[in-house]
């Protein structure tokens, strides 16, 4: 079944772990076994025929260069927003390194994800199992279903490049609204104004406080141009106050719940529900803190906690129910956000690995068509109506 994942740190990934993300994951571990620079090394998961090979046609592929502003920088940040906006432009040089090579493909428009929806559909190893569940999101051309039957169906799937949509994840890189205006022309469609702790223009994870005057300016051009409101990592605070500052279209692209993992990076029952009556999809995120109580990152294992990919079911069950239908769930796996399979369910060993989230669905008596939904039906639909 085709999916679409809603955050992939994919840029960075290549140019701050420096991982050639063209070449196997064997080949790719194999070359960071003796490196020990970064926790996760020689554990990733992530790579472009890996994505191929579990039906990962489309993804959210991420900018990202947070500044460290103050004393509170969990994560690595940049000393000034303009070394951050270097660095997001690096990144972008990347994915134009991989739409050159035939490896990806930039989507803008609802022109563009019908285009691409429709290449996938078409070829062989994505039709051959699963046509029908493609036909509730696209309409397919007459008589496709037999072209091409005596190639070989592997090497057809290895061939096709992976659709992404580019989102900035933290906004401390924007050093002005015209570098955002300039960034839309470069096809970003999605912006998370905070990452963790106190940001440029917003409050994100671990921190307290509503957007500051910039932040509030930010939405307004965000909404003027038209890009998604992506609210992952917003502080409670940031959150409640962006409802009511944004009115265009937004999404939570890697979100968990905070009624099964207690947490302020998680969601609350209530902004599920508010996300919920926006028209909101939330992509369950595959990091293992966010997935079960307890963890403490370094010491616990996915065997020791009993992690496994049933735990995400979990929590896109709990949005289903919560939202009363299966419309507003989906997949924002965060694979290799800086972190590895030391960090992710037991059963999982390569992005591939997503494909068996319908069939988990399915057990848990999910129709076809709800499955279809989850796996990539919402986020397409969303990208539609918001572009229309």
């Amino acid at each position: 079944m085709l999916l679409f994942d809603a955050h992939l740190d994919l840029a960075r990934n290549a140019l701050e772990w420096n991982r050639d993300l063209t070449r196997s994951i064997d080949e790719i571990r194999q070359r960071e076994k003796e490196l020990t620079d970064k926790p996760d090394r020689g554990r990733g998961t992530v790579c472009l025929s890996e994505m191929r090979r579990g039906g990962v046609g489309f993804c959210v592929a991420t900018q990202i260069a947070r500044i460290a502003h103050n004393a509170y920088s969990p994560v690595f940040g940049w000393r000034s927003q303009e070394q951050a906006w270097a660095q997001t432009q690096g990144q972008l040089a990347w994915y134009r390194a991989m739409e050159e090579a035939g490896q990806m493909t930039q989507i803008k428009d609802a022109e563009g994800l019908k285009r691409h929806l429709k290449l996938w559909a078409e070829t062989p190893a994505a039709s051959s199992s699963s046509s029908s569940s493609f036909s509730s999101s696209i309409e397919k051309g007459p008589g496709k279903e037999d072209e091409n039957e005596d190639e070989n169906e592997d090497d057809q799937k290895r061939k096709l490049p992976i659709g992404y949509i580019l989102n900035l994840e933290g906004a401390d890189s924007i050093v002005t609204l015209k570098h955002l205006e300039r960034s839309y022309e470069q096809g970003l469609r999605a912006v998370g104004p905070a990452h963790y702790g106190p940001g440029v223009y917003a409050n994100g994870t671990d921190a307290t406080g509503g957007f500051n005057a910039k932040g509030r300016e930010l939405l307004k051009e965000m909404q003027r141009l038209g890009i998604i409101l992506d609210v992952t990592h917003l502080c409670d605070d940031c959150f409640w106050e962006a409802l009511d500052l944004f009115s265009g279209p937004m999404w939570a692209s890697h979100q968990n719940c905070r009624a099964l993992v207690p947490h302020n990076r998680q969601f609350s029952d209530e902004q599920i529900k508010a996300l919920v009556e926006r028209g909101a999809v939330i992509g369950a995120a595959l990091d293992a803190w966010m997935l079960v109580p307890g963890w403490v990152r370094g010491k616990t294992t996915p065997e020791s906690a009993g992690l496994t990919l049933e735990k995400i079911v979990e929590h896109i069950d709990h949005v289903c129910q919560i939202a009363g239908s299966a419309r507003h769930s989906g997949i924002g796996s965060d694979l290799d956000g800086a972190f590895g399979r030391e960090q992710t369910p037991a059963d999982l060993d390569t992005i591939a690995d997503l494909g068996r989230i319908p069939t988990m669905l399915k057990a848990r008596g999910y129709s076809e068509e709800n499955v279809t939904l989850i796996a990539h039906g919402n986020f397409v639909r969303f990208l539609t109506e918001a572009w229309s």
